[in-house]
């Protein structure tokens, strides 16, 4: 996809005040969300339904102010919507609910769970015998201390899900680490991985569309607090 004119992603983040628990966590997403929905997702707010369409999972889904920020700089949502998020009534939750926003893929927040989702949809995809669709899923380091995504690494790997990406937000969150790195646990598994910085858009853009043999991780570094886009 051809790359638009970065908005305000800064301003639009801003739009949604309150108390916000996982703020700074919302921030350092917010490069790899604009990259993906500007460069990369084959989806727009009228082919949300296209059987054909790119997937996008929001694991990391506890803090979800940057995926409301750039859903509305997309058009999937009105702007105005961010300006009493959380309210009554509202749409959009601290926890995004796929069946009030539109665009959104799965209800997530629970964290531990969306991986395992996106080998299930890729392994779907794959069952269907769609060779189009690509699966995305953004989760957090501290997220992959949960058992339940080592399970879903390993099968990944072994059904050579070639059509799944797995970013993992990597700013010193993770209670137990990994040794040799987070990409590490990727590569053991037979992942394909890159490790690039989580605020340069363009390496971001280049480790997305990279042709690569089997599933891909991509190890996107941020410090909490930055909202760079």
């Amino acid at each position: 996809m051809t790359p638009t004119t970065t908005p305000d992603l800064a301003a639009l983040f801003g739009r949604m005040t309150g108390d916000e628990k996982h703020e700074m966590a919302a921030a350092s997403t917010l490069d790899v969300l604009w990259v993906l929905y500007d460069r990369v997702l084959t989806v727009t707010p009228a082919t949300v339904d296209d059987p054909d369409r790119d997937r996008f999972l929001l694991s990391k889904g506890h803090g979800p102010m940057a995926y409301y920020a750039v859903l509305a700089a997309k058009g999937f949502i009105a702007e105005s919507t961010l300006d009493d998020w959380t309210t009554f009534g509202s749409p959009l939750g601290q926890h995004p609910d796929r069946n009030l926003v539109p665009g959104v893929e799965i209800s997530s927040g629970s964290l531990g769970h969306g991986l395992g989702l996106a080998v299930g949809t890729a392994l779907g995809l794959r069952a269907q015998n769609r060779s189009t669709p690509r699966v995305f899923v953004l989760v957090g380091d501290g997220e992959l201390d949960e058992g339940s995504n080592h399970e879903a690494i390993a099968l990944a790997g072994r059904f050579h899900l070639d059509r799944l990406t797995a970013i993992a937000i990597d700013n010193g969150s993770s209670s137990h680490g990994w040794p040799g790195g987070i990409a590490n646990r990727f590569a053991v598994e037979g992942w394909h991985t890159t490790t690039v910085d989580g605020r340069d858009q363009d390496a971001l853009h280049a480790a997305f569309t990279a042709s690569h043999d089997g599933p891909h991780a991509v190890i996107a570094m941020t410090r909490n607090g930055e909202t760079h886009a």
